[in-house]
This record gives C-alpha cells, structure tokens and sequence, in this order.
C-alpha cells in the first residue's frame, strides 16, 4: 500500500525526488572532491550534464503523475515559467540556425535543462520529510567536514593539491558552493529549532568563508536575517545580537584578515582590489554596450563564450528586452504579495519562507554576479509553486470563514 505525505507526494516519488536531489547537488560535491583529491579519473566528465540528462525523463514522468493526480497543481506560475522557456529556445533555435557560436548554444539547452530538472524538484519535494531532513543535514556535515579537511591556509580548493587525474574536468569553487547552498536553504528553511538553526549558521558561513565563493557566502549571510525573523518570536532580541556580532567582527577585522591573507572573501571589503571583480566590471560594461545598441532584440551570443555578463544583463544581451523583463518579473513579483500576506503572520510555513528566502537571494545573486540561467532561478519558482499550492490546497489553506450550507435546498425538506 503506498503511503502519501501531506504536500500529495507518494512514498516512491519522495524517494525518487531525493535520489534525484542528492545526486545532483550533494553527488556533484562529493564526485569532484573524489576527482580532486585523485581517488577517481573524470568518467563522468563535469559530472552535472550527464547525471541531469539521467534525472531528466523520471523528474518529468514524476511531475507529469503529480499534475494528472491533482490538476490543481498547474498554477500561473508553472504556465508562465513554461512559456519563458519555450521562449528562451524559440530564442535559441533562431539563433543556432543562423549560425550562433554552438558552445554557447549547447550551454544555453543544458542551462535550460538544470533550471528545468531544478524547478520540478522544489515543485514537487517533500523538503520536511523526515528522510529528507536527515539526508540533508548529512551531506551538510560531510560537505563541511570536506572543505575543513581539505583547507590549506584557509582557503578551499583541491585543483593547488595537484593530485587530480583530471584537473580540466574539476569544478571551480562556484560549483563546490552551489552545492552547498542549494542543499543548505530547504534544510535551513524546514528547521524549527532555534539551536539546530544557529548551529546551520555557524558551519554554513564558516565553510562557505573557507571556500572562497564570495557571491555564495553572501547569499547565505542575506539568508541568514531573513529566515531568523520570520521564524524568530523574540526579533528585536534577534537583531540585537546580530549588531553585537557585527561588532565583535568589525573589531577583530584586521587580525581575520592578517590570518587570511589569501581567502577571497575578504576582499568583499574592498573590491577596487580584486581582479574577478574588476573584469566583471569590464564584461557588464561591455553588455551595457551591446544593449544601448540593440535595446530591443538584443544581440545573441555577441560574446565569446564564457565572456557574458555575470548579472541580469545577459538576459537582456541573449534574450531582448522582453525576456529580460518576463525573466524579472516572474522571479520578483511572485515574492511582493507573499511578504505582505505572510512575513510577519503569526503562523509559520517552511514553504514560505523556503520560496521567499530563495526568491531574496536569487534576485542578489542575478543582480550582482550570476548568469540568467542560474539553477536558482528554478528552485525559486518550482519553491513558489509549492507554496502557492499548499497555502490554497494544503495543510495551510485559510479556514472557510463563509456561512455554513443549507442541510436541504428546498425549505420544505426541512419541515416534519
């Protein structure tokens, strides 16, 4: 007999949607560190393209099931994310016909492919499943105990080790902390406990410090503030402790940063110094261009492939002004309601503040340094989509305050 969880999901598509999860993003972890550390050649190459194409066909059988099961799950927020992407390989299709640099082609179809396979998972998930929970927490451990292990100066990264069969193949740090912090907000999103969350914050900034993405380690403090007030009874307690803790950090700045001469997320505190920040500076500046000349259409792969704009913009350069629009809006517009209706509520949902977390730290992400084809974009809204589901046909939906219905409609059925 099969068991089903309270969001409609059946005990074999719980564990098909977790394998699928952990495959991708705390498999994607732990592959590369095998890979870095020499323990195993590249024969899965990257890792991410094969193992979604793999996870492609079940995630979508999976969603297909779910939405015949329950047609109430197809929301405007699923119709419209269809249509970005039907427009986004309308886009592409032209573009490769008229003989668009097929690297970036390819990258675009796989970019669209994770968004996909990212957004049926956080559609779908049962992220409060208590075999989700203890999963995710694991592979936060075991992520964390990696990057501490396997530091050298303070600093997180197996390619100086020299050990890799493979080193073409290794992830960059942005993979290792994309990992990380995709796994790190349902876990962080669906605890309760005051204790567990402040023992999420520690190891989470301390191995996203160690491991060097600064874009990462930025979303997880922006997070941090966010998800504690909501889940916070005593918020002026909460925030009094945060301005002590900035504090103390501002205090003991200059002796951190003597510790960690090489760590790049010190130089958050002055980017006029850091070279990624300044050729980033150089590549928006270099899309501003490319807009002010084609402000409607945009000019499709006008970059040399891996040169794109790492913001927003480069949906505006790839995809024209209306899919730079359309790509906002459904990302942001989603998250203004929620937060009047839901921020300071008096109760508590995972779903939520899990969707409203995401949506704050994809749109910092999107705005300061990630391509338009970042997976959090799928995540945020496949996270609005469950939401939106459970609050209007949930566990979460509003009692009926309405007049209760006649017992007999006709008037003489009541009479003796």
């Amino acid at each position: 007999m099969k068991t089903t969880h309270d969001n409609g999901t059946t005990t074999r598509e719980q564990l098909l949607l977790n394998a699928a999860f952990f495959l991708l993003f705390p498999g994607f972890f732990y592959y590369h560190t095998l890979l870095g550390t020499g323990a195993t050649g590249a024969f899965l190459g990257g890792y991410f393209s094969p193992v979604s194409l793999l996870c492609m066909l079940p995630l979508m059988l999976a969603w297909l099931r779910r939405t015949r099961r329950d047609p109430r799950r197809l929301s405007s927020i699923d119709l419209h994310y269809g249509l970005f992407n039907v427009y986004f390989l309308a886009v592409v299709a032209v573009n490769a016909a008229a003989g668009a640099n097929r690297t970036i082609v390819a990258h675009h179809v796989l970019g669209i492919l994770f968004m996909v396979n990212t957004f049926v998972l956080f559609s779908l998930i049962d992220f409060g499943q208590r075999q989700f929970r203890i999963m995710g927490l694991a592979s936060l451990a075991a992520m964390s105990a990696i990057v501490f292990s396997f530091s050298t100066g303070g600093v997180f990264y197996l390619g100086p080790l020299g050990m890799a069969k493979d080193a073409d193949a290794l992830a960059t740090y942005q993979g290792f902390s994309r990992s990380y912090l995709v796994t790190f907000l349902p876990v962080l999103a669906h605890t309760r406990s005051l204790p567990l969350r402040l023992v999420l914050y520690a190891v989470g900034a301390a191995t996203l410090f160690v491991n060097t993405a600064r874009s990462e380690f930025a979303a997880l403090l922006f997070a941090i503030p966010i998800v504690e007030l909501y889940w916070s009874r005593h918020k002026l307690l909460f925030v009094g402790l945060a301005a002590l803790a900035g504090m103390v950090l501002a205090a003991h700045l200059d002796a951190l940063v003597a510790t960690l001469p090489d760590n790049r997320i010190l130089e958050l505190l002055d980017l006029s110094h850091s070279t990624s920040a300044n050729k980033r500076h150089h590549l928006t500046l270099y899309a501003r261009q490319t807009i002010a000349a084609h402000p409607l259409m945009g000019a499709y792969a006008s970059y040399a492939p891996g040169y794109y704009a790492h913001n927003v913009l480069s949906a505006w350069v790839d995809l024209g002004l209306f899919g730079f629009v359309y790509l906002l809006a459904i990302t942001a517009l989603p998250a203004i309601p929620m937060f009047f209706k839901e921020f300071m509520a008096g109760q508590r949902r995972p779903e939520f503040i899990l969707g409203f977390a995401l949506a704050c730290v994809t749109l910092l992400l999107l705005v300061s340094s990630h391509y338009f084809t970042d997976m959090l974009v799928g995540a945020t809204l496949g996270a609005y989509s469950q939401y939106r589901f459970e609050r209007k046909h949930g566990n979460y939906r509003p009692p009926d305050l309405g007049p209760s219905p006649l017992r007999h409609a006709d008037l003489r059925q009541a009479m003796p």
